[in-house]
């Protein structure tokens, strides 16, 4: 049986829900962002308490299929921002579409719609909190960040953090404020 859920965005959430389903004693077969699967049906009134302790965790069933879309497209921005930034010089619409095997103006058209954001700004907010991450960790020059969130220059990395946050790269370094990822 697989279900969906909303909000799991790292790693961190794939094994709090993992616990809640093992500890509600469904044995678990797989998880992954968004989803889990687990090798027996579960019965609605188990259904009820699972859900229960999913929300005080931050998490959401998916009902509907709608919502599921939203969220696959989520996860897989997600994931390609803070799992694979050696795959960031991707095309975004042929990614989505290729993993979703949807039309990306159909995906795109419907994304705006639910979210009141495209989904090319969705990216951008999502590597900006990634580089206001990778910024506060001081481990990285601007140039590497760059390099790695697939931005053409350090240039076009700052032009773009000044519109998204109003300030500078450096500037930012000095404040150290961050989001979290399911806020966005």
């Amino acid at each position: 049986m697989k279900i969906y859920i909303k909000n799991m965005v790292c790693d961190r959430c794939i094994a709090v829900v993992s616990n809640i389903f093992r500890e509600a004693g469904f044995p678990v077969k797989d998880v992954q962002l968004g989803n889990i699967s687990v090798e027996t049906a579960i019965p609605t009134e188990q259904l009820k308490l699972v859900e229960e302790k999913l929300k005080n965790s931050g998490f959401e069933i998916i009902s509907d299929a709608k919502s599921r879309l939203i969220d696959q497209i989520k996860n897989l921005i997600i994931d390609l921002i803070y799992k694979h930034p050696e795959k960031m010089r991707v095309n975004y619409s042929d990614y989505l579409s290729d993993q979703i095997n949807l039309d990306y103006s159909y995906l795109s058209t419907f994304f705006s719609s639910v979210e009141g954001v495209t989904i090319e700004k969705y990216i951008i907010r999502l590597k900006t909190e990634r580089v206001k991450e990778l910024i506060v960790y001081d481990e990285k020059t601007l140039s590497e960040i760059a390099f790695e969130m697939g931005y053409s220059s350090v240039a076009h990395l700052s032009g773009q953090f000044k519109k998204v946050t109003g300030f500078t790269p450096s500037y930012y370094k000095s404040l150290g404020k961050r989001k979290s990822i399911d806020s966005i």
